[in-house]
């Protein structure tokens, strides 16, 4: 039996990559980015008006005139219009092209306008101004040929805005696996069955496929009943079709956990078998000699999803290229006990305090088969082996599976 760590050095250093692909745009949100994004050219691309008023040139302010005659009007989207003489104003519109002969705007709210005879005239009633007010200057936020986005990103809807502004109509991102979820057990039935006394609806592989179409990857949902042949004929065929299998059951000491022995007969070969911690024990995780990835976790739901949780996901956005996927850490809101001498991934419920830090508070259930005490936690709270008393105030490693 391995510790927690050794368990996450040996499956973060066991990666695979899938490739890239280009997609959409539109379609590219929450996909990790692959490849540089480059201006195409200047940030802003000309010098942009960024309220609506009138344009003067400063030096015309500076040396005291007050009052102009609005000879034109610039809107957004017009090619660049020109003013040449003294005591001349443009009107013009928020994210216009700023006219030749002006330099700076002073807002409709800061100037009055009057009409005589068919001749507008604006009058500055402001007495502090400075020069290239209220302009974005070409070039101001980036230069043509600047990298925009790193690749390694994970993309967003902020993200796409800059890629549509560059002109990035489809955009190189990580391929995403394709993925065997199978649960094996005689024990369950189907969510839409009506389970007898001895049953039990399968909620593990439901739970794994759904976080698995969130993330946007092909999945298929398998159920294997406890026969060590069928088992061995099935998860041989699913091996040459998928590239990463999650399982479910089947991995402990009982009399029909027959998957060790089937993925060793298979030849998968096994990184390592039990786990020094609470939940989750009998994991095993192993590799097919063609790159394919067997992650085998313990059918105890608590014990699934917190193995699920804490190592697969985060290996698998190391295998996308996941640049911004960093460790988060909270603070233990009350002192918590715990005797056996094993990592323990305590369920927590985390909130944000004042300052802005995590706050958790243990939520520990009656064991791993308590699935209904998810409803009260968002994250697992990583409480190190070696240790039996943890005090309130300390920081541990969180991994929050939802949102507060």
């Amino acid at each position: 039996m391995i510790s927690s760590k050794e368990a996450t050095d040996i499956v973060m250093s066991n990666l695979s990559d899938w490739g890239m692909e280009e997609v959409d745009i539109a379609k590219c949100s929450g996909r990790i980015l692959r490849e540089e994004i480059i201006a195409d050219r200047d940030f802003p691309p000309f010098d942009r008006v960024t309220m609506d008023g009138i344009a003067i040139s400063f030096k015309d302010f500076e040396s005291g005139i007050k009052a102009y005659r609005i000879a034109d009007i610039q809107m957004a989207g017009e090619r660049k219009k020109q003013l040449s003489e003294q005591r001349e104003a443009m009107e013009i519109m928020t994210g216009a092209i700023l006219s030749d002969g002006v330099d700076t705007i002073i807002r409709y709210e800061d100037i009055e306008i009057t009409s005589k005879n068919g001749v507008k005239q604006a009058v500055i009633i402001l007495s502090d101004l400075t020069k290239g007010k209220n302009v974005h200057k070409k070039g101001s936020d980036r230069k043509k040929g600047d990298v925009l986005i790193e690749p390694g990103r994970k993309l967003s809807a902020a993200d796409v805005a800059i890629l549509a502004t560059v002109g990035k109509q489809k955009v190189k991102v990580s391929r995403l696996p394709k993925v065997a979820i199978i649960s094996t057990g005689d024990e369950l039935v189907e969510v839409s069955e009506i389970p007898e006394s001895h049953q039990i609806r399968m909620s593990n592989s439901v739970m794994i496929e759904t976080k698995l179409n969130e993330l946007g990857i092909e999945n298929r949902r398998f159920h294997l009943l406890d026969d060590y042949d069928e088992l061995l004929v099935n998860i041989n065929g699913i091996l040459n079709s998928y590239d990463v299998i999650l399982m479910s059951g089947g991995v402990s000491k009982g009399k029909a956990d027959y998957i060790p022995k089937v993925l060793d007969e298979l030849g998968v070969n096994k990184l390592f078998h039990k786990v020094a911690q609470r939940p989750g024990k009998p994991f095993w995780f192993g590799e097919k000699d063609n790159n394919k990835f067997v992650f085998a976790l313990p059918g105890n739901p608590i014990s699934t999803f917190m193995c699920f949780v804490i190592y697969f996901l985060p290996w698998l956005q190391k295998c996308l290229n996941n640049k911004e996927d960093k460790d988060n850490y909270a603070v233990l809101g009350c002192d918590f006990v715990f005797n056996p001498n094993l990592t323990y991934f305590l369920q927590v419920n985390c909130r944000l305090d004042k300052e802005g830090s995590y706050i958790a508070m243990p939520k520990e259930g009656r064991g791993s088969g308590d699935l209904s005490n998810l409803v009260e936690s968002n994250g697992f709270l990583e409480l190190p082996q070696g240790k039996n008393y943890f005090r309130k105030g300390q920081s541990f490693r969180v991994s929050l599976f939802r949102n507060f």
